[in-house]
């Protein structure tokens, strides 16, 4: 199990690591190894919880596919590996940010001082306004 934070982990079974060239210069080194790293997680078959799940497709966005599989691209460095633990990272950072709940905002009700302000606001600007228009008969 990959862990992600103190109760959540990730099932390496779900995860497949594929290698292709990377794009890009590079010279014959990129021509001749397949270093790029491209990660696949199975987000719909995974255990993850289903509010994780929910909040993580926002996050990764267009990297979902419509199979429900995360697809992330790791081409930075030189080493397979390098890029291997890249893809990884971002997955589990990913995952750790979807983790978060957001906190439930407490519904409150403006003061009256804040009331006031607003409304002496408009009448101001209403008396600006009222200034700039002509009565008829003022010629």
């Amino acid at each position: 199990m990959i862990p992600v934070t103190g109760a959540l982990a990730l099932d390496p079974d779900d995860i497949s690591v594929t290698y292709v060239r990377a794009s890009g210069p590079g010279g014959q080194n990129v021509n001749k190894v397949a270093t790029a790293c491209e990660l696949r997680f199975n987000l719909a078959g995974s255990a993850l919880p289903p509010d994780v799940k929910a909040r993580l497709v926002p996050l990764v966005g267009s990297r979902l596919t419509k199979d429900g599989v995360v697809v992330i691209q790791a081409d930075r460095f030189r080493s397979q590996e390098m890029n291997r633990e890249d893809a990884l990272a971002r997955l589990v950072e990913f995952v750790r940010r979807a983790a978060v709940r957001p906190k439930r905002r407490i519904a409150t009700r403006p003061t009256r001082a804040s009331k006031e302000r607003r409304l002496e606001g408009k009448s101001r600007r209403a008396g600006v306004k009222k200034m700039r228009t002509t009565r008829p008969g003022s010629d």
